[in-house]
């Protein structure tokens, strides 16, 4: 793990597994969502605040590459490292991993655009934009 980079670690829970037990899989970019607020916040700024500042973050491309199951009840490790910040776009990797191991369990990539409450993209705020890149990196 980088120096940079944002940990969140999440139990898995019933309702995230199907009938066999295992995670479905789209609870992974829910908790890819915990992993990138996580890191906003850990940069000083809560997605909630930036929300109220009027700029949104959309999803706009997804990857997603599976490893292994988690199974209800295991407790997974989700890091969230910035890949680039440009003008209009964060992309931000995902590893989610056995909390207990470091075993590998899923690789993600997001890309996120940013728009205005009416959804129209517009410019990261360079403040916003240093924040994300630089950040005061707290806890």
């Amino acid at each position: 793990m980088a120096e940079r980079d944002s940990v969140s670690d999440i139990r898995v829970r019933y309702a995230e597994t199907d009938q066999m037990g295992v995670v479905y899989h789209a609870n992974y970019l829910v908790w890819c969502e915990i992993g990138r607020t996580d890191y906003i916040r850990s940069r000083g700024l809560s997605y909630a605040d930036m929300e109220r500042q009027g700029l949104l973050l959309a999803v706009t491309d997804v990857t997603m590459r599976l490893h292994a199951s988690a199974r209800y009840d295991d407790l997974v490790r989700v890091t969230t490292r910035l890949v680039a910040v440009r003008s209009r776009a964060v992309e931000l990797a995902y590893e989610i991993a056995r909390s207990d191991t470091g075993a590998g369990i899923a690789s993600v990539a997001t890309t996120l655009v940013s728009v205005s409450p009416e959804g129209r993209p517009v410019a990261l705020p360079t403040d916003i934009r240093a924040l994300l890149e630089r950040g005061p990196f707290v806890v």
